[in-house]
């Protein structure tokens, strides 16, 4: 059973940063492959950001973040972050990390079991 918990969001400028954390609690993550999606309101779910450890560590980023957004992970502390930089308006929405319990790259929501209860960011001036 892995568990999830994100914190982080809150209210930034346009240009500055923020970083997400998400803390999984229950099973490693290392044998996970683990994803950010944000959801903005009246907006279906989309990918963020993911990270894929065994096989080497492999990420990938939806085309609106490359270059600005950044996800880790700390397999030894159970933990993902997501450091968003020059961050912009249309950023603002609900972030969620979820999990896969495997090594195939998916990029759709309805790919990922485990999800935590989202951490809103708000980009405004």
């Amino acid at each position: 059973q892995v568990q999830l918990v994100e914190s982080g969001g809150g209210l930034a400028r346009p240009g500055a940063s923020l970083t997400l954390s998400c803390v999984s609690s229950g099973r490693t993550f290392s044998s996970y492959v683990v994803a950010w999606f944000r959801q903005a309101p009246g907006q279906e779910r989309e990918f963020v950001a993911l990270s894929r450890l065994r096989g080497g560590n492999t990420t990938r980023y939806a085309d609106s973040v490359k270059g600005r957004f950044t996800i880790s992970r700390d397999d030894a502390e159970n933990v993902v972050y997501l450091q968003m930089n020059s961050l912009k308006p249309e950023d603002t929405a609900v972030y969620y990390c979820a999990a896969r319990h495997t090594s195939i790259i998916r990029f759709g929501a309805d790919e990922y079991d485990h999800w935590g209860q989202g951490t809103e960011v708000t980009v405004s001036s």
